[in-house]
């Protein structure tokens, strides 16, 4: 069986950051997925899943308002390794093109005040697994030290190791 593309990452040198993971045609569109890599894998410990679950929240909810990113906007979700998330736009991007969105997304959610949106029995089918505090922590930590901050080494996939 073929590997998946995301699993050929050299996982032992990702830093946090921004990434391009893959470019899809879906029609005439080119679909842009990002990964955005809130902690380095294997090397510090995952987001939890109470905060992981509010930054979706937040995170999609002020995306799909933004406005003038919001039509270009597809998805976003958690990773399942708990270390970052998914964003998919349309529009053939690079990182780059998305560092001030993604400091305006962070900064938005580091000074979030107020009911999560979304989370109610009605809303959401685990409503309770949210953790605003632990969120907003996440996302300062990752706004300040990753984000303000970003190099080529957070914008590009480290290349292959042997």
């Amino acid at each position: 069986m073929k590997k998946n593309p995301s699993f050929t990452i050299d996982h032992i040198h990702l830093l946090r950051g921004i990434y391009v993971s893959r470019k899809d045609e879906v029609g005439n569109e080119i679909v842009t997925t990002f990964d955005i890599r809130m902690k380095e894998p294997n090397r510090e410990p995952a987001l939890g899943q109470g905060a992981l679950h509010t930054i979706e929240h937040l995170a999609s909810t002020f995306l799909r308002n933004h406005p003038v990113w919001a039509d270009k906007i597809v998805y976003w979700g958690p990773m399942g390794c708990l270390t970052g998330n998914y964003l998919l736009m349309k529009g053939d991007l690079e990182s780059a093109d998305i560092l001030d969105l993604m400091k305006e997304t962070f900064r938005f959610i580091a000074d979030y005040e107020g009911d999560v949106p979304g989370a109610t029995p009605r809303d959401c089918g685990n409503y309770l697994l949210q953790d605003l505090p632990m969120a907003k922590w996440e996302a300062a930590k990752f706004l300040h030290e990753v984000l303000e901050q970003a190099t080529d080494a957070n914008l590009h996939y480290p290349s292959q190791k042997d």
